[in-house]
């Protein structure tokens, strides 16, 4: 093992260059350290339990996802041999953590090295000083057990616990461009003056010199998407910030979906004529507003912005998550034509980040900072210890996420309760803290808008951020899906100018459970959730929000099923059903297709309750979506009609009889030349 360990080390195996870090050309260096841990968890009863083989990243709590009741909120303790060659002589020695939930206690060789509240963000440690040559012990003791000073502290999803995200060994020289600064780049693309003409921008490096001689210089070139260098700076250092204005002139913006691109900043440190660091970061330039009467706008245009809040998670891995699971949401986001997405609720990994940038997906990116989700509690204490902690997230989704063109919106909070006399519980006052955030977001990063998402009466929360919107589940859980036009009418002209938005909305639906003639009555809590009652909902609401442009963003709750512990309906209990993909992306439900023909133009068609296949009601309504200009309906080969889809991309032919027996349903239509059908098989039984 020992053996193998030292081979993976000193054969570089696991070099990153994802931008975060460095290309392989530069003079730093960087190991993926995700073989060779094993773990164990920490109890009373068994302080020698057996150490178990496991590769990061890694959470323990995939066994609640495959099946099991049990979701451990506990204590684990992680280790590896970590081997410290004459090569590292003389260099810098980091160990960089893209996510340990919730709580990190790092020793090296049994000695505390550092530790960190978060399980969301990145965090950095030195241990230069700390390490002998051979071979080291490196130790993680992470925790997801609750505690009030480590967001969050409440919400309606599993907080899975462990080395959840990667982790990696950076080497550099004496002086660097520092990893220490909240685990950013350090590199920060300020975007100060962007238009179709020029792009000023400011190019913020954070230096860490021990060396502190003269001589040292900061070289930074910015290149187009086909490598040629369009602006550049060259700076003499007199301090560990160096700031460099740059401008380029006549840029190709970053223009969403319709043209996502993006330039490449290289920032390098020379000891004279010598490279001594190098950090490479991608960026597009672009500017964007949202108007109270119109909307979203990106680079002076209106952009209707629509999408899936997401959550991370995947069957087995639950939050540890590999390259292929952000590549298949990101197809499947692609697909249905979104243009935004929300990564709910709390800062999503790194890979997520730089798809959106590479496909034009608009983010809003938040703290974990949530409310209840149904629990019986807020999700804000008012002690010193929650609030640090909120301040140093919020400072670390900013610094990490910086340069990344995608986000346009920074989350402070989604549902935090206020007493309002309605509730048997009294709350701490959460606005002049959720103020202070908005002060903090803004303190650092001017170029973006602030958002809230709430579940209460508005008014104590307008002032709070830029932005607002509202978790509204209409024709789900109360009101009926119509009900939404005035809801959001009234919120906007009570909004005191602030821009109202919808942050989510949406009904559960197993593909397993379908009915027909439809109710909806106390269809929530129950654990009967047909698909078509899903449908339904969506097609309530979004008849509603198409008509308002105002809405500066519309977001589906939710992308794909997902654990939550608390959940007790639907088909089985410990998940929200609420997703328009079943948890192991296998299959689109229906409510998917139905945004997909209102968002996605590639020509398409789509018979809904495909599986509800045994009926045993002889007539039924047949619904398809499509965006074709008329499609065709046959029942075993027998032409029942012709329709035009209405405004909504929907055909519904209405009390169809059905055969007995075996009824194959088809239905086609044409794009030009092109022939498109959809078919599936129902069976009539009396």
């Amino acid at each position: 093992m020992k053996k193998r360990l030292l081979i993976l080390c000193l054969a570089c195996l696991g070099m990153i260059n994802n931008g975060l870090f460095a290309q392989e050309t530069s003079p730093r260096k960087v190991f993926t350290l995700d073989e060779g841990w094993e773990c164990r968890p920490i109890t009373t009863v068994n302080r020698k339990a057996p150490f178990t083989p496991v590769t990061i990243p890694h959470t323990w709590n995939t066994s609640y996802i495959e099946g099991t009741t049990l979701y451990e909120r506990k204590t684990v303790v992680y280790q590896r041999p970590l081997e410290v060659t004459e090569e590292m002589d003389g260099k810098r020695l980091f160990l960089y953590f893209e996510g340990v939930n919730s709580a990190a206690q790092v020793f090296l060789n049994r000695r505390t090295i550092g530790e960190h509240l978060g399980g969301y963000t990145a965090f950095c440690l030195e241990i230069t000083d700390q390490v002998k040559k051979g071979e080291n012990l490196l130790e993680v003791w992470a925790s997801n057990a609750y505690r009030t000073d480590v967001l969050p502290i409440s919400g309606d999803f599993n907080v899975n616990g462990g080395i959840h995200r990667p982790c990696h060994l950076i080497i550099t020289g004496q002086d660097c461009i520092t990893p220490l600064f909240y685990a950013s780049p350090g590199v920060f693309i300020h975007q100060e003056n962007i238009s179709r003409e020029t792009a000023g921008i400011n190019v913020e490096t954070h230096l860490s010199l021990k060396n502190k001689k003269q001589g040292l210089k900061l070289k930074t070139t910015i290149a187009d998407a086909s490598n040629k260098i369009v602006a550049s700076n060259e700076t003499g250092i007199s301090g560990d910030i160096v700031r460099q204005p740059i401008q380029v002139e006549r840029p190709v913006l970053w223009e969403g979906k319709k043209n996502p691109y993006l330039y490449t900043v290289t920032v390098e440190l020379y000891d004279g004529n010598q490279l001594v660091d190098r950090m490479v970061q991608r960026t597009g330039f672009r500017y964007f507003s949202v108007d109270h009467e119109k909307g979203f706008f990106l680079n002076g245009n209106y952009l209707n912005l629509y999408g899936f809040c997401r959550h991370e998670d995947a069957v087995g891995r639950a939050s540890a998550l590999l390259p292929e699971d952000y590549k298949m949401d990101m197809e499947l986001i692609k697909e249905s034509g979104a243009t935004a997405m929300r990564l709910a609720h709390y800062p999503h990994a790194e890979p997520m980040y730089d798809l959106s940038d590479e496909n034009g997906i608009i983010l809003w990116t938040e703290i974990p900072m949530c409310g209840p989700g149904g629990q019986a509690f807020t999700g804000l204490v008012d002690t010193e210890g929650f609030k640090d902690n909120a301040r140093l997230a919020v400072k670390e989704l900013v610094y990490q996420k910086f340069n990344h063109p995608s986000i346009c919106f920074w989350g402070i909070c989604n549902e935090i309760l206020v007493s309002d006399g309605k509730r048997f519980v009294e709350y701490d006052n959460p606005i002049p803290f959720i103020k202070e955030l908005n002060g903090l977001y803004k303190s650092i990063d001017t170029s973006r808008l602030t958002a809230l998402a709430t579940c209460v009466d508005q008014s104590y929360y307008l002032g709070c951020s830029d932005l607002i919107a509202w978790n509204k589940y209409f024709g789900w859980y109360k009101d009926a899906a119509p009900s939404a036009s005035k809801f959001f009418d009234d919120c906007k002209n009570s909004s005191q100018g602030i821009p109202v938005g919808v942050s989510e909305y949406g009904g559960g639906a197993s593909i397993n459970h379908h009915q027909w003639p439809l109710s909806m009555e106390d269809r929530a809590d129950s654990h009967f959730h047909p698909e078509e009652a899903q449908t339904f909902c969506h097609e309530g609401n979004w008849e509603s929000f198409m008509k308002r442009p105002y809405l500066w963003a519309k977001f589906i709750w939710v992308f794909a099923d997902f654990p939550s512990y608390m959940r007790q309906e639907g088909e089985e209990d410990g998940y929200n059903d609420k997703g328009l993909i079943t948890q192991d992306r296998k299959v689109k439900k229906d409510a998917f297709y139905f945004y997909k023909a209102n968002w996605n133009p590639e020509p398409m068609v789509y018979i809904t309750s495909r599986r509800f296949v045994k009926r045993n009601n002889p007539q039924t309504d047949i619904k398809v979506f499509t965006n074709l200009k008329e499609v065709t309906l046959y029942i075993n080969g027998k032409k029942i009609g012709t329709m035009k889809p209405d405004e909504m991309h929907r055909v519904i032919w209405k009390d169809i009889k059905l055969d007995e027996g075996r009824n194959t349903v088809r239905v086609e239509g044409k794009n030009g030349k092109e022939n498109l059908s959809d078919s599936c098989e129902w069976y009539y039984i009396k």
